[in-house]
């Protein structure tokens, strides 16, 4: 007979966001180096559909109290700042966001005493890690088990939380602290070519913290699953540059989710094997309007199934890992769920999530 494994759940879930909303700011700098006026009028076109309307970040208002693009801002010159002083941003910032989350989780939730720190980032590097630097400023034992999950991209949350799971089920006393922290808008590039343009309209900053212990509250955390799309590894890039990590979404990414959600094989393996109308709980990660359609559509999901994830896009933008967290912060405020997906898509193309249902 099998051992019985405690069941893990993600008790709660605290997010935070900076306080300086640069998302029209970006769409004037951007449309203004569109000299094409059919690339133009398509951007334009796009930004008006992208489902957005604020995105945040961590980036000061400039001296004459305008944004990271206008004089006096971080990214005012002609020449964009280097990789090292958009890392030195990424070392103060990201800790602060970081546990401004923490402390909207513990607002929600006792933390109790945290025997294991789960840290998610993709948009920066540190040594000491983030993760030592949280553990520091918020106290935690030294005892304290600590696992960095770096540069996976937006589906980075799922193997948090997955990890978190794993450590609740090999010891029921475990309370694990899972944290996703993303400065996406440090790395704008001064790239003219529509497609990157668009590609950096989504994305934003942001950071979430979840609890993740036996204590039946929350959601119950199920199987975990993951899949990949063959030949496409391409679409979803990020390359490490002179001039911070140029990030590289290329526009067929929706139309290939939705080519392989229209294959059963590869549905069933992007649900964890579920039918998509057993399912009345969807956390999806808003990697942009278009990819948020196309899960609805290829799924042939209700008209509100998303709602969660495109309430998230349309306050925050892409928040990288952060966003699928953001999502389910929404859902556990909501009635309860009999049988939920969590479903997140990021460089591979891969396709990561996990089951989940209300405790009670």
């Amino acid at each position: 007979m099998p051992p019985a494994y405690p069941q893990s759940y993600l008790n709660a879930v605290g997010t935070a966001v900076p306080g300086h909303d640069i998302h029209h700011a970006f769409i004037g700098w951007a449309r203004a180096r569109l000299t094409d006026p059919r690339e133009a009028r398509l951007f334009d076109r796009m930004a008006g559909r992208a489902g957005i309307a604020h995105r945040w970040s961590i980036l000061p208002i400039g001296d004459d109290g305008g944004s990271p693009v206008d004089s006096g801002g971080f990214y005012a010159d002609a020449i964009l700042p280097g990789t090292a002083e958009r890392m030195q941003l990424y070392a103060a910032a990201a800790p602060d966001l970081a546990i401004a989350a923490i402390d909207a989780l513990r607002a929600q939730y006792p933390l109790g005493d945290i025997t294991h720190l789960v840290v998610a980032s993709c948009t920066g590097f540190v040594a000491p890690g983030v993760d030592q630097i949280i553990a520091r400023r918020i106290g935690l034992s030294p005892s304290v088990e600590r696992l960095l999950v770096g540069f996976m991209g937006c589906y980075a949350a799922v193997a948090a939380l997955r990890s978190a799971r794993h450590i609740v089920r090999s010891d029921a006393e475990a309370r694990v602290l899972v944290v996703c922290v993303e400065l996406s808008t440090l790395h704008l590039q001064d790239n003219p070519a529509i497609e990157p343009l668009l590609a950096m309209l989504q994305f934003g900053d942001g950071a979430a913290a979840g609890i993740v212990t036996a204590e039946p509250v929350g959601f119950a955390l199920g199987q975990p699953f993951a899949t990949t799309l063959p030949d496409s590894d391409a679409l979803i890039r990020w390359d490490i540059t002179d001039r911070g990590f140029a990030m590289h979404l290329s526009g067929e990414v929706p139309a290939r989710i939705a080519a392989g959600l229209a294959d059963p094989d590869f549905a069933r393996a992007a649900t964890g094997g579920r039918a998509p109308s057993e399912i009345d709980g969807w956390a999806v990660h808003a990697g942009g309007r278009s990819i948020l359609d196309a899960v609805e559509h290829s799924l042939k999901l209700a008209p509100d199934a998303l709602t969660a994830s495109r309430a998230v896009l349309a306050e925050n933008g892409n928040m990288s890992s952060a966003t699928l967290m953001f999502a389910l912060a929404r859902l556990l405020e909501g009635p309860p769920i009999r049988d939920g997906v969590a479903l997140a898509f990021g460089p591979g193309l891969a396709a990561e999530g996990f089951g989940f249902r209300s405790a009670s």
